[in-house]
This record gives structure tokens, sequence and C-alpha cells, in this order.
């Protein structure tokens, strides 16, 4: 442990202290929780971000559409709106957050709700849309006031959750221990060369309950897609000289590919769900002019497109080569059948309830 973190664990305990006593009094039912009449699926974290779970929920969207009417319900998170709000094609990033305006956008018919209060939440989506099947919580892993069916806890393979303290010594939200609320742990952002070996051993130190799994998962990259223009993509080759701007909790995965794909990289980071102001996007276009050539390229996340969704955000950007990069997860191919099966046989049979 560095030095600031011995300094600040005291602090640690005390916040972990609290947290734990929270958990304690759901667990023996002082603090009431409700469950939905349709089956749910928690997706988070012990830490404070960073470990993929934007595009681990988007995964369970594709597997579970195809099958069951799908639902996600979200905080919003930065949202300038409150209570319930139900996404339609036009809503921004200041109407619903910028990760439930992603779902909204790369899923059109996907229903997407944001609501502080999960249970309330949770309750007007089968209200407002009773064909609905399953319900993803995106981000509620502390969130315990709506009981889920199924808890997915993901873990960042370059700072795993058996290795981090609570906050501020650390990147935590509670204690190590909250993770034995999981029914299935995913330890994401690995090496897509990440040995058997290797997993086996990361799973030891987790050391799972006999009731929960341990799945890893990697991270994939589509085509970049011009930001005024979904329509079209690029090739990542067709450039070797990008400006990399992003308010994202970690950009290091993204970093890596770039320069693993023979980048030149310059970076701009802001923090995390950053919104992006006017002067922010004029100090980008004269970043971006300073070090442009012939191949330059600016690359962002989807997540931070999300953010850039104004027509005067997009005028000071007009003309310039703005791309985004799509990202995916994969499981390793002898983990993903039974991780699928895992998703699927719970909706189905919790349907029947």
């Amino acid at each position: 442990m560095k030095f600031l973190a011995i300094i600040l664990y005291p602090l640690s305990l005390i916040y972990g202290s609290v947290t734990a006593i929270r958990n304690m009094l759901f667990n023996i039912s002082v603090f009431k929780q409700c469950k939905a009449s349709k089956p749910v699926i928690c997706v988070g974290n012990l830490s404070m971000g960073g470990t993929g779970k934007t595009p681990h929920v988007e995964y369970l969207v594709r597997l579970l559409s195809g099958k069951f009417d799908t639902a996600t319900l979200s905080r919003g998170y930065k949202r300038k709106t409150r209570g319930f709000v139900l996404a339609g094609s036009s809503s921004s990033s200041r109407d619903i957050g910028d990760e439930p305006r992603q779902y909204k956008f790369k899923f059109p018919n996907l229903t997407v709700a944001v609501c502080e209060e999960r249970c309330k939440g949770a309750q007007k989506i089968i209200e407002l849309k009773p064909a609905t099947e399953v319900i993803i919580l995106d981000d509620a892993f502390q969130h315990r006031s709506l009981k889920a069916g199924l808890y997915v806890m993901l873990t960042d393979y370059n700072n795993l959750f058996t290795r981090d303290h609570v906050v501020p010594s650390g990147t935590l939200r509670e204690f190590r221990c909250g993770a034995r609320r999981a029914d299935v742990i995913v330890v994401t952002k690995c090496p897509e060369t990440l040995s058997g070996s290797e997993r086996k051993k990361i799973t030891e130190e987790i050391n799972p309950a006999d009731n929960q799994q341990v799945f890893f998962s990697y991270i994939t990259y589509g085509s970049l897609v011009p930001l005024n223009n979904a329509e079209v993509e690029e090739n990542i080759h067709n450039f070797d000289t990008a400006l990399l701007f992003s308010g994202i909790a970690n950009t290091r995965p993204l970093n890596q590919y770039l320069i693993n794909n023979k980048y030149s990289v310059h970076t701009l980071h802001f923090s995390d769900h950053h919104q992006f102001s006017s002067q922010d996007l004029i100090n980008i276009r004269t970043t971006f002019n300073n070090i442009a050539k012939k191949n330059s390229v600016i690359i962002t996340t989807e997540k931070d497109a999300m953010r850039i969704d104004t027509p005067e955000q997009q005028a000071i950007l007009k003309n310039l080569p703005v791309y985004y990069l799509p990202i995916y997860v994969e499981f390793f191919p002898s983990e993903k059948e039974m991780f699928n099966k895992i998703i699927l046989n719970y909706v189905a049979n919790a349907g029947k309830n």
C-alpha cells in the first residue's frame, strides 16, 4: 500500500464500516427490500468505476433481446432531470445520462428507463411496458432497496477487488466481503491471450463461494464511426496519428489499443462523465489543429460521443475528422456458453414463477 493510502486507511475503515452496517441492516430486514414481479439482473461492481460495466450490460441486452422483452434501468448519472424518465429516440444525455442514451441509441427497440429510486423505476417500467420479461439493473450492486434475482459483479483484471481497498485509500465502495452477494463474478479487461492456468490462479485468489461462478472477459473494438454520421465507418488502419479525448474512468485499454495499431497518440483526459462545454470542444479543435498532419484523426469513446449531441457542440467540431470507437466484450470460448446459459436459464425459470 502506498504511503498516502496508508495515511488515509483509517478513513477507509470508517467508510467501510458504515457501508457494512448498512448491508447488515438489509440482511436482517431492518431496511426493507422490494421485489419486482419480473426477473431482475443486477450488473455492478465493488469499485468506483472503470470495470467495463456498460459493454457488459450491452452484452446482456444482445443475449436476451432476441428471446425476451428486455428493459434496462439506470440511475441516469449526471442527468439534469429527476425522477422516472422513459427514454425516447430524441432523449439527450442531459435527459437520461450518457450510458442510458447509448443503450437507446444502439438498441432503438430496447426499453430504457432512469430513476434514482430503483423500486419505483422497476414498477413504472412494468406498468408502462407490461410485456417486459426481464429488467437489467445498471450499476446497482450497492442499491439494495430493489432485490435482484441474479447479481453479476465485475472486477477489473488490472485492479482486482481482492487487491484493492475502500475509498479513500483505494477505489472500493465497500469491504471486499461484499462480493459474497454476487452470483456471478466477471474479471473484465483481461488480455485476450490470458491462459487457462492464469485464469485458474485468479479464480483461486477470488476464492468464490460454492454458489458463485467466476468468468473472464476481454475487450474488442469495432470500426471507427463518424460522430456526425453513424452510417459510415472507417478502418482503424486508415490513420496513424490520433488525438484521443475522453471523460471515462479508465482509458488505458483504448490508449493501448491505438498504440498497438501503430498510432502516435496525443491525449486529452477529462473527469468521468464530464459534460463537454463549448470551450472544451474549442480546446480540442485547437489542440488537433496544432498536431494535425495527413493521416490524423480525433478519436473518442462511445460514451463520450453521447455527450456531444447538441447542434452547438457539433458545430464546433464540424469539418473535423472526429470518430468514436465502439467497444464490445467477449468471454473466453471455454466459458462463454456457460455464462450465457446461467443468464438465459435464470430469466426463463424466474419468469415462470
